[in-house]
């Protein structure tokens, strides 16, 4: 059974009082933001396996001695 805070139920008694068209603006960007999320949650989830091999190869460059160390005067 889906649950809403006391935050989240005050805010959409708030919306609600507002006019239609205010109403579906909000509607739309709050939408669009959560897709936007759940593309970037999908995304990196997907991403594990290539980010864990390229910390490996990050480590492995490190111990044979391939990397310099930064130095932020020249970036």
């Amino acid at each position: 059974m889906p649950f809403m805070t006391r935050s989240l139920d005050s805010v959409v008694k708030t919306l609600a009082l507002l006019p239609a068209e205010e109403q579906d603006r909000i509607a739309q960007w709050l939408s669009a933001e959560l897709a936007s999320e759940k593309r970037w949650a999908d995304m990196f989830d997907q991403s594990q396996d290539l980010l864990a091999q390229m910390a490996d190869e990050a480590v492995a460059d490190l111990e044979a001695g391939r990397t310099t160390e930064l130095d932020p005067e020249k970036l």
